[in-house]
């Protein structure tokens, strides 16, 4: 999809500009291409279940050194 300004006449190159952006802002276009850079890819199920049982096992260790004393978590 491409925008297309062309400069009618005598017109200044400030309102050109300001045309081209307001045109922009409502086309979406600079929303979408936002949207798309910060996209994170989806997780395989295999990467799930990995992170899932780490989380179990630090979890686990976590509650072992509670019992024994030895975090740093006040209360």
């Amino acid at each position: 999809m491409a925008l297309e300004i062309k400069k009618e006449g005598r017109e200044t190159s400030q309102n050109l500009v300001r045309r081209f952006s307001k045109r922009m802002k409502q086309s979406g276009i600079l929303l979408r291409a936002r949207k798309s850079r910060f996209r994170k890819k989806a997780k395989s199920p295999q990467m799930k279940k990995r992170s899932a049982l780490r989380r179990e096992e630090l979890k686990k260790e976590y509650e072992k050194m509670e019992k024994m004393g030895k975090t740093n978590a006040k209360r």
